[in-house]
């Protein structure tokens, strides 16, 4: 038995900066499956955003209502309206941490448009962003006493009476489980881009979050929202961030055209991703891809080498190393790409974990980041927002941490969940099916990415939730070549197609029962948004291996919904 004043579970920008908070008062632990320098915030490129003003004047407010009409008026706006309020603030902050920001002639902090953005306020450091603010802040977190527990796997989380007792976590390096105690638990475990065939998640991401709440009986928030990211490399997924259309990209089909003004003729190429990523599908589903392939072109060669390599280096060397295209002389190959949860573990704005649609909190559990739905993104995140929401709500939860376990005591670990756990794993090891988790997680991201992907119609939804069923069930047949404990990646893998395969089901039932369009959620069948029955947020359970849904409403302060255009 391991105890922590604070635990926190997941090492990226979010747990990072939650962890900078705790730390300062109280023992903290962060636990990572991998090593905090490769969690997936390193690969967000394009910038965090504020209404700082730097290149043209910008207001809260503007940027409040941009993030509210990308949202497609489903999220919380008292949650929002801190995610904006808080950016600037935090901006500098991390600035004065040491995050090297590309800077204007003026010395100022640099920043550039964004999709969905009335105003450029998006902060960058060329095209590396989420690299030097993981870097940055990890450098700072090792100034201050935390222990991490790297290649450590979270298996559960443990609750007594509704209080949060702690986790328990798998030792990679010995196989050994053991028991977390905790004051206060932190989930900041990072996205699910894992349940499809494309995707710019890192392998990493794999939602076992949410697999963990599933299984001690909490709720998922609007898992049906899922983004689709216009611009990942062709056949790959890998990002070509939103900053390359920020300086200046052009999207372009078989013809050469600039299709977009054919779908937001104000806002063209910076447009929200949705409805850019539905545009391009549709060029495509219309036989205007390139060569009647299924893929388009992002075109940088007008914005000059000199820029390109000092705007977007990073973007010039992944089209050569994964495309074989220099952006320089040649358009790239790129497809919608799954990219962003807006769904995920509920909380109230301090990032405290709900238990009900009523917001009922569990007692000493919080969340934060990607893993997390507050909810300030509603259904469809504006980019640059996702470094904000990590930022700003991983400071909130570690503070609400913070103080919480500065005034509670230890709740006993009770050892017979530990003992549960260590008999699952102890099963997957002896388990001699024939089935074998790649091929199960294959399958399933195939059904994923045909079934509910961009576009989404009642008899595809039905047949991903047959399909899943099936997977589901196969999953019981699973084997274990590998019988050993030490650096079991088997195992791991095992673990986390399970997590997967459990929460894609609450994905696609949200979304089967979702009878309207809205964000990134767009059902063929019913193309019109319905304010009148689902302005409202959807809550999922599993209970008895089965998924049931409720409902709550959505926090409206002061911007009504109206028609959503550009």
């Amino acid at each position: 038995m391991r105890k922590h004043d604070v635990v926190i579970v997941g090492g990226g920008l979010a747990g990072l900066r939650a962890a900078i908070e705790t730390s300062r008062e109280v023992d903290t632990a962060i636990i990572s499956k991998i090593h905090p320098l490769r969690s997936h915030t390193g690969a967000a490129q394009g910038g965090i955003a504020a209404a700082l003003g730097n290149e043209t004047p910008d207001s809260m407010e503007e940027h409040a209502f941009d993030t509210v009409k990308g949202a497609d008026y489903l999220c919380d706006q008292d949650a929002m309206e801190i995610l904006i309020n808080e950016a600037p603030k935090n901006i500098y902050e991390l600035e004065h941490m040491g995050v090297a920001f590309s800077r204007t002639p003026e010395g100022k902090i640099a920043q550039r448009a964004f999709g969905g953005h009335s105003k450029p306020r998006a902060c960058y450091a060329a095209d590396w962003t989420g690299h030097t603010l993981l870097h940055t802040l990890y450098e700072q977190s090792l100034r201050q006493k935390m222990t991490f527990y790297d290649e450590w796997f979270a298996l559960s989380v443990a609750l007594v009476n509704g209080t949060c007792a702690g986790v328990t976590a798998l030792d990679m390096k010995t196989g050994r489980i053991e028991a977390f105690s905790a004051k206060s638990v932190i989930f900041t475990t990072g996205g699910y881009g894992r349940a499809f065939k494309i995707t710019s998640n890192a392998a990493a991401n794999t939602g076992d979050g949410l697999g963990m709440f599933l299984h001690a009986g909490l709720p998922l928030e609007d898992m049906e929202f899922v983004q689709f990211h216009p611009t990942g490399l062709y056949q790959h997924g890998i990002l070509v961030t939103e900053g390359a259309r920020g300086e200046g990209g052009y999207l372009l089909n078989d013809k050469g055209e600039r299709f977009m003004e054919n779908y937001a003729p104000e806002k063209m190429e910076l447009a929200p991703r949705d409805v850019i990523s539905r545009a391009m599908q549709t060029e495509v589903n219309e036989g205007r891809g390139i060569g009647g392939s299924d893929f388009l072109h992002i075109d940088l060669r007008h914005l000059g080498k000199e820029k390109i390599l000092e705007k977007l280096p990073q973007i010039h060397t992944l089209a050569l190393d994964f495309v074989g295209v220099d952006a320089i002389t040649d358009p790239v190959p790129i497809q919608p790409t799954a990219h962003y949860s807006m769904g995920g573990l509920p909380t109230t704005i301090d990032g405290n974990v709900i238990s009900d649609a009523k917001n009922t909190p569990v007692d000493g559990l919080f969340a934060a980041g990607e893993c997390a739905c507050v909810s300030v993104h509603g259904a469809n995140r504006l980019g640059t927002n996702s470094l904000l929401d990590a930022v700003v709500y991983g400071k909130q939860a570690g503070i609400a941490a913070r103080d919480h376990a500065k005034g509670t005591q230890f709740v006993n670990f009770p050892d017979e969940h530990l003992r549960e756990v260590e008999s699952d794993v102890a099963s997957l090891l002896a388990a001699d099916g024939k089935e074998s988790a790649p091929k199960l997680l294959t399958n399933l991201q195939n059904a994923m990415t045909q079934l509910c992907g961009i576009y989404r119609v009642k008899e595809d939804l039905e047949l991903c939730i047959e399909r899943v069923k099936d997977l589901l069930e196969r999953f019981q047949n699973i084997g274990a070549a590998d019988k050993g404990r030490i650096f079991n990646t088997e195992l791991i893998d095992t673990i986390q197609t399970r997590n997967i395969l459990e929460f894609s089901e609450v994905m696609a039932v949200g979304a089967l029962a979702r009878e309207e369009s809205r964000g990134a959620h767009y059902r063929t069948d019913f193309p019109k948004r319905d304010d009148k029955d689902w302005l409202k947020h959807t809550m999922a359970w599993m209970e008895d291996g089965k998924i049931r849904l409720d409902y709550k409403p959505v926090t409206i302060t002061k911007w009504e919904p109206q028609e959503r255009k550009y």
